[in-house]
């Protein structure tokens, strides 16, 4: 099987103030720390890091799977010992495999077909693309969409720093990074269709979505994770934000999927057709002139809900505003027991004071 490899030598003022809380955070996510001959090793599903230390440096090996997957190792590896490193700013330069990519493998241009509004406050935006195979996959719904500064005569694409993290020609005025839900999408014609909630004082991700038109270029990172686990009993909820991931999941489920879901939303007029087969039960929450994040509309579902009996594997996804998110994610885990596996609970915006 083949194998990809980078490597760099760091010269760290305190290494161990930088591994340590590296190792750390790196296997709260997923990985498996390792010491071996004097090395830390991290193994991934798909590649590894080793760290070793030699005179006056900390010498740094990625393999991987893929170039793509290098790529992220190598950018996860570079923004995580500069964060930890404080002050410092330590200079990291790759070698090895990985020295040809120029755009980030995740990077692709989105070209704008047509957009309608599928109710008064949500536009549908489709777009074709190169490659769209790699958003078909239900547990990685979401990519991030490059918005522009308006003064910028061109678009700015990211480039492969020698560091392995993005960089850009104007680093003042890189574009804004949105994040946001893959609806649906076509494998046949390479489309993509986005959902966007207009906003009335549009941010940048509402206000692209407002003046987007047929050709115009968009640049896209993704897919990003956050999506749908295997489970008997489900328990989706979620505003308007939340939508158009709660509507793929609810679209893609068999027919003999159960369980619950609470969708708010502002109005009567806000409320979608889900193409939904399963025997998952759908609810609207009406917010009917209440300001979005200031009601308990779904904390007040979530802990009246009758969840299954014990031994029925169950999972929960929620997308919300960032005081509801904290109080749903800690009934799940305190007053449910939830295990981490067990349920993805997301802060999706948040309320302004």
């Amino acid at each position: 099987m083949t194998t990809y490899t980078a490597q760099s030598r760091i010269a760290l003022a305190d290494p161990e103030a930088v591994l340590v809380p590296l190792c750390e955070h790196m296997s709260e996510h997923g990985a498996r720390l390792e010491r071996s001959n004097g090395m830390r090793i991290l193994r991934f599903a798909h590649g590894h890091v080793q760290f070793q230390q030699s005179t006056g440096a900390t010498h740094v090996e990625v393999t991987a799977d893929d170039v793509e997957g290098l790529y992220f190792l190598r950018l996860n590896v570079a923004a995580h010992i500069l964060e930890f490193s404080g002050d410092e700013t330590p200079r990291i330069e790759w070698n090895g495999d990985g020295g040809a990519l120029e755009r980030p493998p995740n990077f692709q241009v989105f070209t704008v077909l047509h957009a309608y509004d599928v109710t008064p406050h949500m536009r549908r935006i489709t777009f074709q693309a190169e490659d769209v195979t790699r958003f078909a996959r239900m547990d990685a719904l979401h990519l991030n969409i490059l918005v522009q500064h308006a003064d910028l005569p061109e678009p700015q694409w990211p480039r492969v720093g020698e560091n392995g993290l993005m960089q850009w020609d104007d680093p003042g005025r890189r574009p804004h990074f949105r994040k946001y839900t893959v609806r649906s999408l076509d494998l046949s014609a390479r489309t993509v269709d986005i959902d966007f909630v207009l906003h009335t004082d549009a941010g940048p991700g509402s206000g692209l979505a407002l003046s987007a038109r047929p050709g115009d270029e968009i640049g896209v990172v993704g897919p990003g994770g956050g999506g749908l686990s295997e489970a008997d009993w489900y328990l989706f909820l979620g505003d308007e934000t939340a939508l158009p991931a709660i509507a793929r999941m609810l679209e893609y489920l068999p027919d003999t999927a159960c369980g619950k879901v609470f969708i708010e939303v502002a109005d009567r007029n806000e409320v979608q057709a889900i193409a939904n087969r399963s025997a998952i039960d759908v609810q609207w929450l009406l917010r009917n002139g209440a300001m979005a994040g200031s009601t308990s509309c779904l904390i007040d579902a979530v802990r009246e809900a009758a969840f299954p009996a014990d031994g029925t594997r169950i999972f929960v996804w929620c997308g919300c505003e960032f005081e509801a998110f904290r109080a749903i994610r800690g009934h799940l885990r305190a007053e449910r027991g939830l295990d981490k596996q067990e349920h993805l609970v997301v802060s999706y915006w948040r309320r302004e004071e």
